[in-house]
């Protein structure tokens, strides 16, 4: 086993892709997998399971690359103190659903490396995808909810998939609407209130059961709904058509301006705000600087 083998297995682990792991490393794609395979069967493990639609971690990969990271940061850390060697280019990706304090915390943390070299990712994405990248280590941290409804389900995924869940904090529902909504007037709103309002919420792709969904309060009907996949778009909507979505009530003026507002939804319900990380793994001093700014960035917001 040697130290280019586990950072090759990291990267693969970070890409997702042999291919596109291959391209980052400047080396072919044969002889990445000739480099995975001669030390999965030195360590008797196979650390990476190959499908027609690419490749995912095993339970076993995720172990080992766990300790693989330990023993490669640590060298790295040798190597600038004794060395004097060029500082590495440092990797973190997290992946969300879409929550305003979520972007301003990766925003802080990239400020902490101005001046370094970095590849940092952010996924604004599907639940179950958020689940998957976390489970085959393509993100160290995954943020959603967890709510009455789909607790159950969600914490069966994580139990199957070795992942566990920590809380950020408990929201109550609010709708977002435009400040120039007619219901922008009230104190508080009900799903009555709401009927002839446009519903926007955010699809789920391939995985579209109830459980999945961005929103609470998912199998309710409506008259109007608009599905969407991106955050910029549902905000656009809900100013040009007076639409409405359920959510944290958390909203960022930095980042979504002041045209949206939120207001508290009357129902008996909460929300509780988390992240899902792989119980084999250290999390990375990346992060937990980056929980850190979660916690300040909703802290200065709730």
């Amino acid at each position: 086993m040697t130290l280019q083998q586990l950072k090759y297995a990291i990267m693969i682990a970070n890409c997702g892709s042999i291919n596109i792991a291959a391209k980052k490393l400047f080396i072919t794609q044969p002889s990445l997998s000739s480099a995975i395979r001669e030390l999965e069967t030195e360590i008797n493990t196979t650390i990476f399971q190959r499908t027609n639609r690419g490749i995912s971690v095993t339970i076993q990969g995720a172990e080992f690359l766990g300790y693989a990271r330990e023993v490669v940061e640590q060298t790295e850390l040798l190597e600038r103190r004794y060395f004097d060697a060029k500082p590495s280019v440092k990797h973190f990706s997290v992946s969300t659903q879409h929550y305003a304090f979520a972007v301003n915390a990766f925003v802080d943390l990239i400020k902490q490396y101005v001046n370094d070299e970095y590849e940092f990712s952010l996924r604004e994405t599907k639940t179950y995808e958020i689940i998957d990248d976390v489970k085959n280590l393509r993100s160290e941290l995954g943020i959603l909810y967890l709510n009455e409804f789909n607790r159950k389900i969600l914490n069966k995924l994580f139990k199957e998939n070795k992942l566990q869940f920590t809380k950020l904090f408990i929201a109550r529902p609010h709708v977002f609407i435009s400040k120039n909504n007619p219901l922008s007037q009230k104190e508080k709103v009900t799903m009555e209130d709401l009927e002839n309002y446009p519903y926007l919420y955010f699809e789920q792709g391939e995985y579209n059961s109830f459980h999945f969904s961005e929103e609470i309060l998912s199998t309710l009907s409506h008259k109007k709904n608009i599905k969407v996949s991106d955050r910029a778009t549902l905000f656009n909507l809900l100013i040009g058509l007076e639409g409405y979505t359920i959510s944290t009530g958390i909203l960022s003026s930095d980042l979504n301006g002041h045209d949206i507002i939120a207001v508290p939804l009357q129902v008996d319900e909460e929300i509780i705000i988390g992240w899902i990380s792989h119980k084999d793994i250290t999390l990375s001093k990346l992060a937990n600087r980056y929980i850190e700014a979660l916690k300040n960035n909703v802290n200065n917001l709730l």
